[in-house]
């Protein structure tokens, strides 16, 4: 950022990835350049120097490698910074001769002046941007750099391609649509103008606390101001919101947090109570400290001789072909603090370093089976089942580890148990603590350590092992000092353990019960033949057999990362899972029926009427049954278990789910008395057990693995080598007929594949599919089942057969739990029964994928087809298991509706949906994989329209209607409303809802060829969060209109109403449970627009478009949501 002559502040894409992480900086630096601050002090960072040097290594040999292909015009850079007309009309030249590359183009528009890296001209004569970075992922604030010069080559009338690419420092090349980019881009430009303008003409410095700009509140910039002004973030612990919250409230100051009395709005008295405690400590002399929670510090074992103190040493740079990180010294310290070293020096070291130490830390058990592993922090765990997970070596044995639990994070029991007069929690920060005299010396911090650790190499290479080797001596020192303090912290929280008369863990307390089995052996010899495929190059029968060996392994995996999850949630603190998916924070409880013995049961149970705050995305159904978490003072129901832990059960079902409450049975164990205790919060209840597809998936796998390496003739693998449906040849390009006879053609001429069919809303997805269903049953005397995720879904499918003209005798169904006494359009089957249906020559059996993937009920290939109904919900494992059953399958579906939820990290993406694989980010099902049915009968075009444009590249079109609402255009309408630090509910949003209301009730509506009055019953709202759903519900109660239907966007799948009404209640990024990703996913904007038959609201804060997203998927998701609004409105 400069100024010309004339004042003309200039800004360049740097300026603005800078205002992107901290606009408050960035003015104070513009207000040293006007000359009204003193320039903040230079700093220096070896890392990110050495990032840099590494970064132009990496940019020169790009141009070294393009100008061997290729023609390439290199613009010099100006003799004078702040005159680039020479090199600006240079670029200009060689784009209008066709240059086919330039290097360092030059941009100047009056404000901003930027170059570009690489410029480079496609096949089709477009223009494409290129950047070069060093990092392994593409970053935001470089993606915004792209589109900046991407806006320049618009603006300057030259052909501009619609993607941009970063070429990464594993050379692989990171492709982005501009549209992904540009919406966010610009209005970050128009921001960091405006905010430029503003400071211009102020006349003075900006000071602290300044509305206008968003401060991160840990840069070097910010820190000056936050020790000058003894700001809340001083606080350890105080959130952002809360911050805001307080000041609100007249605290602004770490002192006054200290004297503060409450209540404040939006902060429970416990966690300003909590907040209060640990500013007065933190104001205390000298290092103080208390012990707040004593119980917590029974999660320390009884110490051992055999226990060691452990801690990694890494270096995120380090780069071996397509892979970054290193982790380059596992250091331990044993109970007399000798120390060990395992050193690595490269990937191949760092397999191998890590087979050692597990081969030291399982001789070390044998040898004292009661040891335990130490460390501060998450990091060695998360970084041994990662190192572990990368080479494919010792899974067993860090899972093992866990399991029985040898490591033991102190990090959260000092949370726990103690209030800390330090800002940090951080090892470095206790250890006045507990180290006395013993400092450190020499390297002393993480980052200096990589630094040292980098020189060590330069060294070697150099030829000077000697000094290469005395720095190493100095990094394994410092490493040995962490191991040290852990261990000396481990005692002192010991002895402050006998001072509270609190006993340490035993072994078996802290043994976790995990059901997780051994590795399938199908996996096993699968994993073994794709460990030798190259990276990123597979073909796609590679790739097909990379996916069958991860949905092999799925449930298990699945299991796994639930119980692990599970058992971390036992000993967090509670605000830091309260926003996970399927958890309810429990505000109050009623018991509604005492313990006793109901009907038929052997045990007692009791029934709570709970009232709270679900987690964004949760849904609590007449299924679940959910983990019951309990904080103490404990119910008598946890004996033997971890000590520090809260304690919880699964004897739960709930009975009934409102917006806020919800009724929950508990039951107890056997012999177990009753309790009076009710539940801090409800937890994700244990993955259903997968039963019968994970041997139908091993099955299917073995066959795959026996002929490998032919690929077996298999409609499940089709899907997975994306591979056209075998058979089909001209049927599924073919024209004639409706869609319904093009689908029913194209399956009789499938051979052993499948056939999928995109229909997104008001299509005919459903009409369709039970048109082609009833015609192959009733003239062909097909076998069909018909598989979803959920009974409703697989019922509607059934009811739709039946009304198209099938028998009910030849549909059938055995009903849902709860739903065998409803009447059906369909023959309720039974266990009994089911063997008599299916000796039928045709028939329609619906079903989960455990029915189907169950060969007692269904012989494997016994039927014709199986429909996969909402298919772009179905996995890919479930997918695989279910298919097991039919010689084809049909996908029915939307992968823009709804996505598939997954609990595991899995090594290929088999938890994605069938459909979404298939469609490979593609908003449309390309074509040669079936039918994308591309008129919607449901929306009005200008309803249909945005929702084409958001999620179906503008290929969906909507049918003539004759429906109309009197005086309110057709279409989608944006209602910004102003509102501050909301974030699951807003009472400014519920206001601006009860107003478009009360304006749409009552008009005439007209509908297939009559005309009513609009009742209320014709609107519906949708939320993304249960606390927002509960302030719409009460709002339009009060006022009257309790018909009109309230709730999250999963309630409303497969409804329509003449009116829909979107409200997003949070007003800002830093207000977003969960993030932006979840908020503005667009299959959820879909699902909610396209709810409408005339016209669809969408109520929103304007402080959401002005976040920077941080990850891509979100910077899409938000320019897609600005471009949505834009051309709305």
């Amino acid at each position: 950022m400069f100024l010309l002559d004339d004042g003309t502040v200039v800004y360049s894409a740097s300026d603005l990835s800078a205002a992107a992480g901290c606009e408050w900086a960035v003015m104070r630096k513009l207000d040293a350049r006007l000359g009204r601050i003193a320039a903040p002090p230079a700093t220096t960072d070896d890392m990110l120097e050495r990032a840099a040097r590494l970064g132009d290594r990496h940019e020169e040999r790009f141009l070294e490698r393009l100008r061997t292909e290729t023609p390439v015009v290199e613009i010099p850079r100006p003799e004078s910074p702040t005159d680039p007309a020479e090199v600006v009309e240079l670029t200009t030249a060689a784009f209008e001769a066709g240059a086919p590359a330039v290097y360092q183009a030059a941009f100047f528009d009056g404000r901003f002046l930027g170059y570009a890296d690489f410029i480079i001209r496609n096949a089709s004569g477009a223009y494409e941007v290129y950047d070069t970075k060093l990092a392994r992922h593409a970053k935001i604030t470089a993606l915004l750099q792209l589109a900046a010069y991407g806006e320049q080559l618009q603006r300057l009338g030259i052909p501009t391609a619609d993607r941009v690419s970063l070429i990464l420092g594993d050379d692989s090349v990171s492709e982005h649509r501009l549209a992904d980019i540009l919406p966010v881009y610009r209005h970050r430009r128009a921001r960091l103008e405006q905010a430029i303008d503003e400071r211009v003409s102020d006349g003075s410095a900006t000071e602290w606390g300044d509305p206008r700009y968003v401060a991160c509140g840990g840069c070097a910039v910010c820190e000056e101001q936050v020790q000058l002004h003894r700001d809340l973030l001083l606080v350890a612990g105080l959130r952002v919101t809360q911050r805001a919250r307080l000041i609100e409230s007249g605290i602004d100051t770490i002192e006054l947090l200290a004297e503060a009395t409450g209540p404040v709005a939006g902060i429970s008295d416990t966690t300003l109570t909590a907040l209060r405690e640990q500013a007065i400590v933190q104001l205390s002399p000298g290092l103080a400290w208390r012990v707040v929670d004593p119980a917590a510090l029974a999660a320390i074992p009884v110490s051992d001789p055999g226990d060691i103190f452990f801690d990694f040493e890494g270096d995120p740079l380090h780069q071996e072909g397509t892979e970054w990180g290193l982790d380059y010294l596992f250091g331990l310290v044993e109970a007399d603090e000798t120390f060990r070293s395992f050193w690595a020096h490269d990937l191949a070291g760092e397999k191998q370093a890590l087979l050692e130490f597990l081969d030291y830390v399982g001789e070390r058990r044998r040898a004292h089976p009661a040891m335990h592993i130490y460390h501060y922090a998450s990091y060695e765990r998360t970084h041994l089942l990662g190192i572990a997970a990368r080479h494919g070596v010792g899974e067993e044995a860090v899972d093992d580890l866990l399991r029985n639990g040898v490591l033991v994070d102190l990090y959260p029991i000092v949370k726990q148990s103690l209030r800390v007069g330090s800002r940090s929690y951080s090892l470095k920060k206790l250890e006045p603590l507990y180290m006395g005299s013993r400092g450190r010396t020499g390297v002393d911090n993480a980052a200096d350590s990589i630094s040292e650790y980098v020189r060590s190499r330069d060294l070697l290479e150099a030829g000077d092992a000697g000094e290469a080797a005395r720095v190493l001596a100095e990094i394994a020192s410092y490493n040995e000092y962490d191991c040290v303090s852990t261990l000396a912290l481990r005692d002192w929280l010991l002895e402050r353990a006998a001072e509270n008369a609190v006993s340490p863990a035993t072994r078996d307390e802290l043994v976790l019960d995990v059901p997780l089995p051994e590795p399938d052996p199908v996996y096993v010899e699968l994993a073994a033949i794709v460990a030798e495929f190259p990276s990123g190059e597979r073909t796609a029968d590679q790739t097909a057999l990379a996916l069958a060996s991860a949905a092999i392994d799925y449930h298990r995996r699945e299991g796994k990362s639930f119980w692990w999850d599970h058992f971390a949630r036992l000993v967090a603190p509670l605000e830091e899972w309260a926003d996970s998916r399927d958890v309810f924070v429990v505000e109050g409880a009623e018991v509604v029926r005492r313990w006793g013995i109901e009907g038929r049961a052997r045990n007692q149970s009791r029934v709570l009427r709970l009232t709270g705050t679900a987690a964004p995305g949760s849904s609590f159904g007449g299924a679940d049954a959910p983990w019951v978490v309990y904080d103490p003072p404990f119910p008598p129901i946890a004996a033997g278990r971890d000590p520090a832990a809260r304690v919880a059960h699964s004897r739960s079902a709930v009975i009934t789910a409102d917006d806020g409450s919800l009724l929950l049975t508990e039951r107890l164990a056997s012999g177990a008395p009753p309790y009076d205790e009710v539940p801090l919060a409800l937890a994700p209840g244990s993955p259903p057990n997968p039963g019968t597809q994970v041997t139908a998936i091993s099955e299917w796998g073995r066959s795959v693995l026996d002929a490998y390496p032919q690929m077996i003739p298999n409609a499940a693998l089709d899907i997975l080598r994306r591979s056209a449906p075998r058979g089909a040849g001209d049927a599924v390009t073919a024209t004639r007929g409706t869609i319904a006879e093009r689908m029913r053609d194209s399956l009789l001429a499938l051979d052993h594949s499948y056939l999928a069919v995109q229909g997104p809303p008001g299509t005919g997805k459903t009409w369709n599919g039970a048109r082609v269903v009833a015609d192959l049953v009733k003239n062909h005397g097909w076998r069909i089942g018909v598989v979803a995720q959920s009974h409703a879904t697989v019922e509607n499918m059934l009811s739709a057969v039946v009304a198209a003209g099938l028998e009910p005798a030849l549909v059938g169904k055995k009903p849902r739990p709860g739903g065998e006494s409803e009447r059906t359009a369909w023959t309720p089957l039974t266990d009994r029964s089911l063997g008599d249906f299916t000796a039928q020559a045709g028939f329609v059996l619906g079903g989960t994928a455990w029915l189907f993937s169950n060969e007692g009920r269904i012989p494997r290939e016994s039927l014709d087809l199986l429909v996969i109904d909402e298919a772009g919900q179905f996995s890919l494992a479930a997918t695989i298991a279910a298919s097991v059953s039919a010689t084809r399958l049909l996908l029915l579906g939307d992968p823009q509706q709804l996505p598939q939820v997954s609990q595991g990290t899995h090594p290929e993406p088999v938890d994605v949906s069938a459909l979404g694989w298939l469609s490979d980010g593609h908003d449309v099902l390309p074509p040669e994989f079936g039918y994308f049915l591309d008129v919607s009968h449901r929306m009005h075009p200008a309803v249909c329209a945005p929702v084409s444009r958001l999620s179906y590249e503008g290929r969906l079109h909507s049918h003539p209607s004759d429906r109309s609402l009197a005086g309110v255009a057709p279409g989608l309408h944006p209602v910004p409303v102003i509102a501050h630090d909301n974030s699951t509910s807003s009472p400014e949003e519920a206001a601006a809802v009860l107003a478009i209301v009360r304006d749409v009730v009552g008009r005439a509506w007209t509908s297939a060829g009559t005309t009513t009055e609009l009742g209320p019953e014709d609107v519906i709202v949708v939320a993304p969060y249960n606390a927002h759903v509960q302030l719409l519900r009460e709002t339009l109660d009060e006022a009257g209109f309790e018909a009109v239907a309230v709730g999250t966007v999963d309630r409303f799948q497969g409804r329509e109403a003449a009116v829909a009404i979107v409200s997003l209640a949070a007003s800002s990024a830093a207000d977003v449970p969960r993030g932006l990703e979840f908020l503005l996913l667009a299959n959820r904007l879909n699902v909610a627009i396209s709810r409408a038959q005339w016209a669809a609201w969408l109520v929103y804060s304007p402080g959401i478009t002005e976040s920077l997203p941080t990850s891509i998927t979100a910077l899409a998701q938000l320019s897609a949501f600005i471009t949505l609004v834009e051309e709305a409105g």
